[in-house]
Parts: C-alpha cells; structure tokens; sequence
C-alpha cells in the first residue's frame, strides 16, 4: 500500500498530534493597551476566556507574525505562534514597548491539536482539573481545538496520527503557516478573507500596520495573488513547485503534504483572474504533475 493511502482524514475521524506552537505571555496594568495598538485584533473587546486569531504587522503592513490571542486575565494574554517564530515575536512585541507598564514573557508550553469530528468535545473534557487551556483551532470545515499549556497531553482515547496527517488537514481547510504562506513579505488580504475576518477589527481604532489592510479592504480586498488549495491526485507536489495554466506561469506552491487515498494536496499562491476552480500544472524538475486550483473552505 502507498504511504499516502494510510493517511488518516481529520475531516472525517477525530486524531491527536502534538504540535510546535511558540507560547509568549504579555502581562502588566498598560498590557492590554499596549497589544491593542500593536495586534490586528480588538484586543480590550475580547473577555477573559475568550480567543481570536490576529495579525502582528510590519508599519507597512505586511505579516510580522500570525498569532491566537488568548485573554486570560484582565491585564493579562497568552499568545501562541506557529512554532519557530516565538523568538522573533518576543523581539518585536519588546521593540515598541518603551517605558509601557508590561511584561513580555516566552513560555515553555506544550500544544496538542485535536482535529475531526469530536474534537471541541475532546478539548474541553480534557481540560478538567489541568493546567490546561482548551482552545478554538478556528480551521474553516473541520471540528478542531487545541490543548494548551505546560501540562497538555493527548487525551486518553484519542488516537495519535502523525504529521502528514495533520498537514493534509491544514492544507485542505486553506490555513496558512509562517515561514511558508506567511512571510515578512505577505500582504495579509492574500491570505484569503477568512483570514481577514478572523484576524482583524476594522472598528477598534489604529495599531500598527492598519494603513494597508484597511486600504486593501476599502478596495473590496482585490491584492494581486491569493491562497488557493492545489489538489494532484494522481501526482506529488513539493513547496516551491511553479504552478501553470494557459501555457503561463500563474503561481507558485507554499506546502505540500500527501493525501487521503493518495496523490497530494497542497497551498499556493495564484494570479488574481485565475477562476476557481481551474484545471492547471506544477512543473518541478522537469515533470509537470496535473492539478485542479480551488478556494477554501472558508473563501466564501
């Protein structure tokens, strides 16, 4: 049997797996205030207990890093990153700190993902009793939540899958990840609207960045290229694999991962006047492999 036909479908079976997020706390009177100038996301409307994804940004708007802000006390945020970047989090969320009443903290946290149907479920019974934050995952089409904290371990009867599992799922749900869809050079819109609309208040007042988001939004968010899921079902995809149509270089693939039943499925980024869906090429090394670009499930 093909190691793509044992991948486990998240979409249709609950699985655990042990992820890297980078864990960053922020705490002081002037906390909260000062992320509300420095995050995408109206940080004072979240209520303690509450959890919403947000963009940290460059002054010129574009990615820094792509964040879940977690309010857990009233001058107090837990922020968890996709793992590698806390580092640089840390760094920037210090660089504007000035003589702000505010800590910025790096913690040693685990994070387990639950994905499949059952999940939310799963989280929030594991949490009893434990350190232990229970967490929206927030991925458009699958039930999902994440445990997070210095105590988070695999639910006991929860099967553990592996990383191509968990990749494939994040693929196919259309959510990107630093280092690969995210980078100091990505526009936020790009992303996809979903995105938009998870990570940024359009009513909260300024913070850093907000020029260009808010221009591109005022502009029904049309950006030059944007998230499109790749499927090739009968070949193999690789991140940096140029994507084809009409004879004409449209793309360029982000992440990869094999799928369910075989072939592969992954992200790219594709001109603006592409339809979706559209039948295309990934051309690497000389091959080229047949795919079909489509939106995400949260695209509409």
């Amino acid at each position: 049997m093909d190691a793509a036909d044992t991948v486990v479908d998240l979409q249709t079976t609950l699985g655990a797996h042990v992820v890297a997020r980078d864990v960053v706390r922020v705490a002081g009177p002037e906390a909260i205030g000062y992320l509300q100038g420095q995050l995408s996301q109206d940080v004072q409307g979240l209520a303690v207990g509450a959890s919403a994804r947000s963009f940290v940004l460059q002054p010129t708007g574009k990615v820094d890093a792509w964040v879940r802000v977690n309010r857990t006390d009233e001058d107090e945020v837990i922020l968890d990153v996709d793992g590698g970047h806390g580092e640089a989090l840390v760094a920037r969320l210090r660089r504007f700190l000035l003589r702000t009443k505010a800590e910025v903290t790096p913690l040693a946290w685990r994070c387990v993902a639950l994905r499949g149907p059952g999940a939310t479920r799963a989280a929030t019974a594991a949490v009893a009793d434990r350190d232990v934050l229970a967490l929206p995952a927030g991925w458009p089409g699958i039930d999902g939540a994440d445990l997070l904290g210095p105590e988070a371990e695999v639910p006991e009867g929860v099967p553990e899958v592996d990383v191509a599992a968990y990749e494939s799922a994040r693929l196919r749900a259309g959510v990107p990840a630093l280092g690969a869809e995210l980078t100091e050079r990505t526009i936020p819109a790009e992303a996809g609207r979903w995105v938009i609309d998870a990570s940024v208040s359009f009513t909260k007042g300024c913070f850093t960045g907000q020029e260009l988001v808010a221009r591109i939004d005022s502009r029904g968010g049309n950006v030059p290229r944007t998230l499109r899921v790749v499927h090739a079902p009968g070949g193999e995809l690789v991140a940096g694999a140029s994507l084809v149509a009409a004879d004409r270089e449209v793309g360029t693939v982000t992440s990869a991962a094999p799928a369910p039943g075989g072939g592969t499925v992954g992200l790219g980024y594709v001109r603006r006047g592409v339809p979706s869906p559209a039948d295309a090429e990934a051309h690497v090394d000389g091959t080229s492999v047949a795919v079909r670009l489509v939106d995400g499930p949260g695209a509409s």
